[in-house]
């Protein structure tokens, strides 16, 4: 199977978490990994390069840690959230474990 040109060359380098010291936990969301899943393709005859990204990997274990990171950063940038203010988050979902 011939592999995409554009492909090889866009490896990014992930920290290895298990020496990585970070210097908070927000420090740890995103760069999750992406992994080739070899024999789903090779089962169902796909021709291809099937990955996988490992969002369980961030911190809160949820694909919403990122959008949570980013709703705060633009809340006290824009003044809307301010130390020793309270969030209220109502939901169950995976925004609120990411908040």
């Amino acid at each position: 199977m011939a592999q995409n040109p554009s492909a090889v060359n866009n490896k990014k380098e992930v920290p290895d978490r298990r020496t990585c010291i970070l210097d908070t936990v927000l420090d740890a969301i995103g760069s999750t990994p992406c992994i080739r899943l070899n024999h789903v393709p090779k089962k169902h005859g796909v021709c291809c390069d099937v990955v996988a990204k490992c969002e369980f990997l961030n911190p809160g274990g949820s694909v919403k840690d990122r959008i949570a990171r980013q709703m705060i950063l633009d809340a006290e940038a824009s003044g809307r959230l301010r130390p020793n203010q309270t969030i209220i988050e109502a939901t169950s979902g995976n925004t609120g474990i990411g908040l």
